[in-house]
């Protein structure tokens, strides 16, 4: 766990999902790989090839831009492939019950925190997916609002998904009040802290469990 900063005033949690609320190296992987073979299989070429065009592109991207990362919907976007496309697919492929089981720890630390403040999900997902993993790990109730890619029909680090996350937090809570916690740095942190918010890095639901000792 990397601690960034913690608003004085805190007031509610922003949480990343995938591979920040589980940890699961084969459910991680098949999220990515089921687009990409679905991409491979419209274009008429392998997945192998497929594979390949993605890893070159977020090389590339990554000496362009100082190391940074770039979602899938984005490097697909590169592709030609629409966000609203990448959203459709997501939507009939991702099945994370097949993978992903209840996760008691997570749910008393996030009952504990729900008791003091306000919790909210920002996804590259779209909002059934995502639900669908919340709920398969058994944290659904205390996220009544989620953010995913079809919400603002841009994938994070676009500022417009976190900006939603603060309105939806609703009165009295502002980008200073919130703390963002997820796995990636590019994708998850590094835009909240331009706004004001606080940021935890972290690099599995394992982390996820401590936060307690630093917010409490």
């Amino acid at each position: 766990m990397k601690i960034y900063k913690i608003p004085s005033d805190l007031k509610a949690f922003i949480f990343d999902i995938d591979s920040t609320l589980y940890t699961n190296s084969a459910y991680a992987f098949e999220q990515v790989d089921c687009q990409v073979r679905q991409f491979a299989k419209e274009r008429g070429i392998t997945a192998d090839e497929a594979r390949r065009m993605v890893a070159d592109y977020r090389k590339k991207f990554a000496a362009e831009h100082n190391g940074s990362k770039v979602s899938l919907g984005n490097t697909l976007l590169a592709f030609g492939v629409p966000i609203e496309q990448s959203v459709q697919w997501r939507r009939e492929l991702l099945e994370p019950s097949d993978f992903l089981g209840r996760d008691e720890k997570l749910i008393e630390t996030l009952k504990i925190l729900q008791s003091k403040y306000k919790l909210i999900c920002v996804t590259n997902n779209p909002v059934l997916p995502a639900r669908k993993t919340l709920e398969a790990i058994g944290v659904s109730e205390f996220f009544p609002e989620i953010v995913g890619l079809d919400t603002c029909f841009k994938s994070k680090p676009a500022v417009e998904p976190f900006q939603t996350a603060v309105e939806r937090l609703g009165d009295g809570i502002r980008a200073e009040n919130c703390l963002a916690v997820g796995d990636r740095y590019d994708m998850d942190i590094a835009l909240p802290l331009e706004m004001g918010m606080g940021g935890i890095l972290i690099s599995g639901v394992e982390e996820v469990y401590q936060i307690l000792k630093s917010v409490l």
